[in-house]
């Protein structure tokens, strides 16, 4: 992950913890994937997926959020889950662009 990455990284996470939510884990990794954050907000555990865009990109943030990369992230998230299989989660993606930052935060983004 290059530097600007880990920023955006740093920033969702500490948007997170300024929300309430407890931070378990940061760019856990299996042989499925990665998932970048993992916190619990009131016993459901939140998968969330940064994604970062510069000026000049092809799309914004929102459009790298593919359904190969949804189909990845709930890959992932299943196999996590295997630790914990009575949990109830959701999926929230944070889609950052800029510079300047400018960071949107979308709840159970995968959801019905």
């Amino acid at each position: 992950m290059n530097r600007e990455g880990a920023r955006a990284e740093d920033l969702c996470a500490e948007l997170l913890r300024a929300a309430g939510l407890k931070l378990i884990e940061r760019n856990w990794r299996c042989r499925l994937g990665e998932i970048d954050l993992i916190a619990e907000e009131r016993g459901t555990l939140v998968f969330a997926e940064v994604r970062m865009r510069s000026p000049g990109s092809f799309g914004g943030a929102a459009e790298s959020v593919t359904a190969a990369k949804r189909a990845r992230l709930i890959a992932a998230a299943r196999l996590y889950l295997t630790r914990r299989p009575d949990a109830a989660c959701r999926f929230d993606v944070f889609l950052v662009d800029g510079p300047p930052r400018h960071v949107q935060w979308i709840r159970n983004a995968f959801g019905e």
